[in-house]
């Protein structure tokens, strides 16, 4: 059974987290919605205070996720880098979601080294700063389908592609890039390397402009004969067709329960925020009395919350899983598919129910909706979470059910 109170040393920087989201995140989160591409220089303090706590322990950078840096229950049940990233990033996204993304030594490819590194690559890449480049402009999802190649060349791996809609892509010091060593083999050849922000034949091609996450930025990357080391490859070189890609695919179990507490983050921000508002309107919110009894935007605010409450769980219990060495594929994609589509849901509908007020810029609300859609896309759509748990509940290869 899983205990869901925190213990004490997680609870400290959880509370820290908190903190710097409402003292840091939430005074500029406005500028940086208006000023997209603007690197939010407040950020610096806050990349120290994250490296600190990680190195007293008291929390987890990305590069630590699932690596047994363990806070041990009573019970024997463990608690560690996955769950601390989780209750940080829960409470950052709180304060917002774009600037969470911008935290710099913080990118989504720290935990694909985490995943895979050999114990001597996250000696080396450990603090880095590392973005990840998986989606190509002929596929989203489908991340079998990468054209980007890695050519081993002697002591260098010389590498080819186009990487879109990479998060961090301008501002990381490292790029975490999926390609092929071998085309002709499938999605086993597909391996992950890590490319210096300085290696020859890299460039930024492109920033995006989006609807949401405007502090963050989101680039599009080129790799042109680029020249990387040989042991720069995450994990073996060696090309297994019976395992495939599992090991580079790894990397999802960790990030997606991040991203599905992302949602749970930026919800609650908005369920905060839209209680207030109906408080102020003189309508009470009483779990005393059954819904259909109560006004109607009380019983729409409880199934919003209940709502929440389900997506909070299942994340909660795909990170603990990472941190137990549970097998945790199935419920990785239930907590993301869960809580993306319950960010959406539940920011659109505090709009709906807190009026022109919630519509306008007087408020955060339109920015949370806007910044929430994202959460419900990257790291694997809603539709292809659900087909993972289809063929997960099912029993069925990726060729019988697609």
């Amino acid at each position: 059974m899983i205990n869901l109170e925190l213990p004490k040393k997680m609870k400290a920087a959880s509370n820290q987290a908190h903190q710097a989201a409402a003292q840091i995140f939430r005074p500029i989160s406005r500028k940086y919605d208006l000023a997209e591409h603007e690197r939010p220089v407040e950020l610096d303090t806050m990349a120290s205070l994250v490296e600190g706590l990680a190195d007293a322990g008291q929390a987890a950078s990305g590069a630590t996720l699932g690596r047994g840096s363990d806070t041990k229950a009573p019970e024997g049940n463990v608690n560690g880098g996955n769950m601390s990233s989780l209750m940080n990033v829960i409470e950052t996204c709180w304060g917002d979601v774009g600037l969470t993304l911008a935290i710099p030594y913080q990118g989504l490819g720290n935990s694909a080294i985490a995943s895979v590194a050999t114990d001597e690559q996250l000696e080396r890449f450990g603090k880095v700063w590392a973005s990840m480049a998986i989606t190509e402009p002929g596929f989203g999802s489908d991340s079998a389908a990468v054209t980007t190649t890695a050519v081993l060349d002697g002591d260098e791996w010389v590498l080819n592609g186009e990487k879109i809609f990479v998060t961090a892509g301008e501002r990381s010091t490292h790029i975490v890039v999926w390609a092929s060593v071998d085309r002709s083999k499938g999605r086993a050849a597909i391996k992950s390397f890590v490319v210096p922000r300085d290696a020859p034949g890299l460039s930024v091609a492109r920033l995006e402009h989006k609807l949401g996450i405007k502090a963050s930025d989101t680039a599009v990357l080129l790799v042109e004969d680029c020249r990387i080391p040989r042991d720069n490859i995450l994990g073996s070189p060696e090309v297994d067709t019976a395992k495939g890609f599992g090991g580079v695919m790894a990397t999802f179990d960790n990030t997606r329960p991040l991203v599905a507490g992302m949602a749970v983050g930026v919800g609650r921000a908005a369920l905060e925020e839209l209680r207030r508002i109906l408080t102020d309107a003189g309508i009470e919110i009483s779990y005393d009395i059954p819904a259909v009894n109560q006004p109607a935007a009380a019983a729409a605010y409880l199934e919003l919350e209940s709502d929440w409450e389900a997506a909070q769980l299942l994340t909660i219990r795909a990170a603990w899983m990472a941190d137990n060495k549970k097998p945790n594929s199935l419920e990785a994609s239930m907590a993301k598919a869960k809580a993306g589509r319950m960010g959406t849901a539940v920011t659109l509908k505090a709009v709906e129910l807190a009026g022109s007020f919630g519509y306008s810029e007087r408020s955060l609300l339109e920015k949370w909706a806007r910044d929430a859609k994202i959460l419900d896309i990257f790291e694997g759509t809603q539709q292809i979470q659900q087909l993972i748990v289809a063929r997960r509940v099912l029993g069925l290869s990726s060729a019988e059910l697609k």
